[in-house]
């Protein structure tokens, strides 16, 4: 499918709600689960996608839209979410992401980005040259991404307790 930016917003906005439907009023053994060492749960997964609107997606358009290739991505910290989210609840962290996942989607609409602007291209840190394309893109598959790394993540809670209809669950991998 090629990337369109209503398709995109179509699914951007819908994120939050997803969430939302997910984790609201969840006992806290269910939001801090994980799968394992050096893996994230729920609740850390919410951090990293609100580090992410607000130093990611909407910055790198806007550095791309205005320097192009003369600067560089600021890095992107995949951890800040350890730090940032001490001390605050889950509800506090679901509606921080509606609030800020909203008025991202609002300055991406308000950037009237035309079809060639698409194929303007950025530096990233790590990647070298990529274009708005690919970063709006990856944006919409970075949500979808973490969405199954949340369910699978709750799922492989009862890996052992399933017997054996294991065998035909793929997310128990």
């Amino acid at each position: 499918m090629q990337y369109s930016i209503d398709h995109a917003v179509n699914l951007l906005g819908r994120t939050p709600a997803v969430l939302r439907a997910m984790l609201e009023g969840l006992p806290e053994e269910w939001l801090r689960c994980t799968d394992g060492p050096e893996t994230w749960s729920p609740f850390d997964v919410l951090g990293h996608l609100i580090h992410g609107e607000r130093s990611d997606w909407i910055a790198r358009t806007r550095t791309i839209l205005e320097h192009g290739t003369r600067q560089t991505f600021t890095p992107f910290d995949r951890f800040a979410q350890f730090r940032e989210s001490q001390g605050r609840t889950l509800a506090d962290l679901l509606e921080t992401f509606a609030e800020l996942r909203g008025g991202n989607i609002r300055a991406l609409l308000a950037l009237n980005i035309t079809a060639a602007d698409l194929d303007r291209q950025g530096m990233h840190p790590a990647f070298g040259t990529v274009t708005l394309r690919q970063l709006l893109a990856t944006w919409v598959a970075h949500d979808q991404s973490h969405l199954v790394q949340i369910a699978r993540t709750m799922a492989r809670q009862y890996r052992d307790e399933i017997g054996p209809w294991r065998e035909y669950l793929s997310v128990m991998g």
